[in-house]
């Protein structure tokens, strides 16, 4: 019996030899799981990182809003079927708005109730094919539009003369108008062939608060890459085409499709349209799974005349008012903030462990550049200042971040065999050949 332990080393050192041999033969199946596991050893690590100061759910978050009311304040939706006021400053999140049991993939506030300085709507896009409400201030339920004959990714609320309409757009490929005060379905409008992913009003079509006189012009971006315009009111919303809506000096380009309805800026999926306020121009730019962003040129037909490449899908773009960086969201877990007129990257903060999924942007006073607010597949809620004194330290912080993990990854690793057993696998392995 004495020589039972080194017996059973030497089947242990066998059995590991013959895992060797089925790596090696077993091809893609085991490097998947290897790479698979690698992965998941890498988030569990990152994931105790504290970068962009992280407020942190129990549940995965697919949007974010500003809360238009409170600089210091948004609005998240949640796989969970929860959407969620946070206060940045104070990091209470103990305002829940409840009810669905499905995941919320769109958010929208109303305009101010007339009757009250603070209240609004909130309406929450979900995957059971109908969009819930709230009042955002006794977080009551309201009004439960149902209509979608799938799930609801986009909502807006627009504003004509003293009516407000809901506009929600879903995975049905089709984009409803409602009443807000009924909750009835005023029309039905067709033209994406798959679904709708966004949906944004043209700043052109309303005035200084968001108004429209007698309609409103709204883009919508649909998954089978195609963006269209429609012009929206009570009584006969319609498809407009992209075309109608190019300025007398810009002519059609060859970025609209035959009809010269669809504009077809991308290769695939569109997830996002952005609208910057100070752009009187009315262009605007977009976030594609085509793992680019795009800066659209009315005036010239809508062209792009910047293309900024990412490693990956690109969920999310917005642009800083006050330090004139575009900033990305990126499914390789980065947001990224860019130079739009070199198009050159200016620093990629990488705080998040899964995919980055939306972002907004947060003023912090008149002078001051703003704050990028980003959430996640991992549960976070991270911020990220654009002063240049902030980008300089983030820089300096992840170059030194990098240096570390260099060091670490050039240590040798500590073999799970004493001297004995590889000695004995070794000869093992020498036999075999």
């Amino acid at each position: 019996m004495a020589g039972a332990p080194r017996y059973e080393q030497l089947i242990g050192c066998r059995m590991l030899y013959d895992m060797m041999v089925r790596v090696l033969d077993g091809h893609k199946l085991v490097r998947l799981e290897a790479s698979s596991l690698t992965d998941a050893a890498r988030k569990a690590k990152k994931s105790k990182n504290n970068a962009g100061d992280p407020i942190r759910l129990k549940s995965k978050i697919l949007t974010i809003i500003a809360d238009p009311d409170d600089g210091r304040g948004v609005y998240v939706a949640e796989s969970a079927g929860t959407a969620r006021r946070i206060s940045l400053q104070s990091q209470n999140k103990a305002q829940v708005y409840t009810g669905p049991a499905a995941p919320l993939a769109g958010l929208a506030l109303s305009p101010r109730a007339a009757s009250s300085s603070s209240e609004r709507t909130l309406f929450a896009g979900c995957w059971d094919k109908t969009i819930w409400s709230w009042s955002t201030t006794s977080r009551a339920q309201g009004k439960r539009f149902i209509g979608h004959k799938d799930f609801v990714k986009a909502v807006i609320c627009v504003q004509i003369a003293e009516r407000v309409l809901l506009v929600s757009g879903g995975a049905d490929a089709q984009i409803i108008v409602w009443d807000v005060i009924s909750g009835a379905k005023l029309h039905t409008l067709k033209g994406h062939a798959r679904g709708v992913l966004d949906l944004a009003v043209d700043p052109l079509s309303v005035d200084e608060f968001g108004r429209g006189v007698e309609n409103v012009k709204v883009f919508s971006a649909g998954s089978e890459r195609e963006i269209r315009a429609w012009q929206i009111d009570a009584q006969s919303p319609r498809e407009i085409g992209m075309n109608s809506l190019l300025s007398e000096s810009g002519s059609s380009s060859g970025a609209l499709d035959d009809t010269g309805a669809a504009l077809l800026a991308h290769e695939t999926s569109v997830n996002r349209l952005f609208f910057p306020l100070s752009d009187a121009s009315g262009d605007f730019w977009t976030a594609s799974s085509d793992k680019t962003a795009k800066h659209i040129v009315r005036s010239r037909g809508w062209e792009a005349d910047t293309v900024l490449d990412h490693p990956d899908f690109v969920r999310d773009v917005c642009y800083d008012e006050a330090s004139g960086y575009i900033v990305t969201a990126c499914r390789d877990e980065g947001v990224r903030v860019w130079d739009p007129t070199s198009g050159d990257l200016v620093h990629c903060f990488d705080g998040h462990f899964e995919e980055v999924t939306a972002l907004v942007v947060l003023g912090r006073g008149v002078g001051q550049a703003g704050e990028i607010v980003s959430v996640s597949i991992d549960g976070t809620i991270r911020r990220w200042g654009l002063g240049k004194e902030e980008l300089q330290q983030a820089k300096e912080d992840a170059k030194k971040e990098q240096q570390e993990s260099q060091i670490q990854d050039e240590k040798p690793k500590a073999s799970m065999l004493t001297e004995e057993e590889e000695r004995e696998l070794a000869e093992l392995m020498e036999d075999e050949e």
